[in-house]
């Protein structure tokens, strides 16, 4: 199928459901994400820091300008200075750490970097993010941040076929979010979870947002 008919696909899915179609263009062409655009798709993600960069300059004024990108990918603290102020959203931020550094980072630039806190809600060596302990007793420390919009939660589940897995991953985040918009008094209206192989389930759980790249753009190589 192509780009234009997977888009349609899953729109046709998502229905009338209110959610955030992100395409995620990890090893996609120029070209490529041009068909989505012109397809309707203004939102994009990248895993890559040096990737995205290269990627916002070579699009034309007339996409540039409609675009917004996404930074989903595992973001070390020594790539902030590169991201602050480039993305609508940091999908990532993992850590206190991270949280204070990215905050700083917005400081130096004058500008306010809206972020996602990622949560991992069921143990995967493979994936990080705040445990929901860590972020209930962290959230007070990193709202106070200066220069940073906590706008919700993200979270990736761990990679299995098992529809039972994905939900208790996907509904415990939806329960964190209202759990911690109650303790907080602070609305967290996001949730960016589900992707190629999962979305449709993150979608009955609640997801605002989709990160989908394989199902848009197809098998793509390394």
């Amino acid at each position: 199928m192509t780009v234009a008919e997977n888009i349609a696909r899953i729109r046709g899915l998502i229905g009338a459901t209110k959610v955030n179609l992100i395409a995620v263009t990890k090893n996609v062409g120029a070209d490529q994400i041009e068909q989505a655009f012109n397809s309707g798709v203004t939102e994009y993600g990248e895993n890559r820091v040096q990737d995205a960069l290269i990627k916002q300059e070579e699009m034309p004024p007339s996409m540039a300008d409609k675009i917004h990108w996404h930074f989903i990918g595992r973001l070390q603290s020594n790539k902030v200075k590169k991201v602050v102020g480039k993305f609508a959203l940091i999908h990532s931020v993992d850590s206190i750490q991270l949280a204070e550094e990215v905050s700083r980072e917005a400081q130096k630039r004058s500008v306010t970097q809206p972020i996602l806190l990622q949560v991992k809600i069921l143990d995967d060596p493979t994936k990080g993010g705040f445990s929901p302990e860590d972020l209930r007793t962290e959230l007070g420390r990193i709202l106070q941040l200066p220069n940073i919009s906590v706008n919700g939660l993200m979270t990736i589940a761990p990679l299995s076929d098992d529809v039972s897995t994905q939900q208790q991953c996907f509904e415990g985040l939806r329960q964190l979010q209202d759990e911690l918009q109650e303790t907080s008094g602070v609305q967290l209206t996001e949730l960016s979870m589900g992707m190629t192989d999962d979305w449709q389930e993150a979608i009955r759980c609640g997801a605002t947002m989709l990160r989908i790249g394989r199902g848009i753009f197809g098998e793509r190589a390394a």
